[in-house]
């Protein structure tokens, strides 16, 4: 990371877990900001370009982390990693659906939180390789994707999806007609295949699907396979 221009922007108001997290950041070498409220965060988010990935407390005094999430996937893609006390599945869906990318509940280990930073920030420099059977514009029925873009359209009409979200369909559509295993995706997606990460998958597959698929509960494009993985079907 020495020489990176990329920073990490740091939001949370417990001054013990702040310091922790910034230690641990500046012992890697990670360079970094810090907030203590949603207001500074959208402040630090929309003024520093070099900023590439957030790790963000819901636990604000100034509003809700989730508002801070959906304020930011108005205009980027970058990685949140939430940092959170919340323990409930609830709480966890309510901020991956709206558009986090990672979930550790406190108390939490530095080394988990570290590992997690690099694999959100391999994410950035993932570039899937060139195939030649995928044209640069996949049209599947009625979904498209413009790879080069990074744009999706469901008969005509552009989706916004958060970064997981689009890494999930590109994957899926550069191997239509295949079974991808969970941990094949998890591997290519989240970097790791980690069964504590199944249940994340599991919750950006049901929102994909609520924003691709004209009746989610009767899916037409991606095909669940119990106990092994998903499938994007040939519509055509």
């Amino acid at each position: 990371m020495m020489g990176d221009e990329r920073e990490i922007l740091v939001v949370e108001d417990d001054p013990a877990v702040r310091n922790l997290v910034a230690t641990a950041l500046d012992v890697r070498g990670y360079r970094h900001r810090e907030a203590t409220t949603g207001a500074a965060a959208l402040v630090e988010l929309t003024s520093s370009p070099d900023v590439s990935l957030v790790i963000l407390d819901l636990g604000l005094p100034d509003r809700d982390g989730v508002e801070v999430i959906r304020a930011l996937r108005g205009w980027s893609r970058m990685p949140v990693i939430v940092l959170s006390a919340r323990q409930e599945d609830a709480d966890k869906v309510e901020a991956l659906d709206a558009g986090a990318d990672d979930y550790l509940t406190k108390p939490f280990s530095v080394d988990e939180l570290l590992a997690r930073v690099r694999v959100a920030l391999r994410r950035l420099d993932y570039a899937a390789p060139a195939q030649a059977a995928v044209p640069d514009v996949y049209r599947n029925g009625g979904l498209g994707i413009d790879f080069d873009a990074g744009v999706v359209t469901r008969d005509g009409a552009e989706v916004h999806l958060t970064p997981i979200e689009y890494k999930l369909l590109c994957l899926l559509a550069r191997n239509t007609g295949k079974v991808l295993t969970h941990n094949y995706i998890l591997k290519e997606v989240w970097g790791q295949a980690l069964a504590a990460d199944l249940p994340s998958l599991r919750v950006f597959m049901a929102t994909l699907r609520k924003k691709i698929e004209p009746d989610p509960a009767n899916p037409r494009y991606l095909q669940t396979h119990v106990g092994i993985g998903y499938r994007m079907l040939n519509v055509e």
